[in-house]
């Protein structure tokens, strides 16, 4: 008798173990709420002193020129 409950004991064991390490090792199939990351379009302007800028933050508006001018306010130019 003492054997057959001893067994059931390390049957609720070995049983408990796998489920506990089954269960932490599944991947997650939920996609996190990523409401903070913004994702702006990959053009870029061209700057009086020639360099190019991209867009950045929140808004997606373009960065200022390395020498202070505002791309933002300018028309853009079409390159063919």
């Amino acid at each position: 008798m003492k054997k057959i409950i001893i067994l059931i004991i390390i049957l609720l064991i070995i049983w408990g173990g796998y489920s506990y390490f089954n269960k932490n090792t599944q991947p997650t199939t939920e996609i996190p709420n990523r409401t903070d990351e913004v994702m702006c379009t990959m053009d870029a302007r061209m700057c009086p002193d020639g360099s190019y800028v991209g867009r950045q933050g929140p808004n997606c508006q373009f960065q200022m020129c390395p020498d202070g001018t505002d791309v933002n306010e300018q028309t853009p130019e079409i390159i063919q």
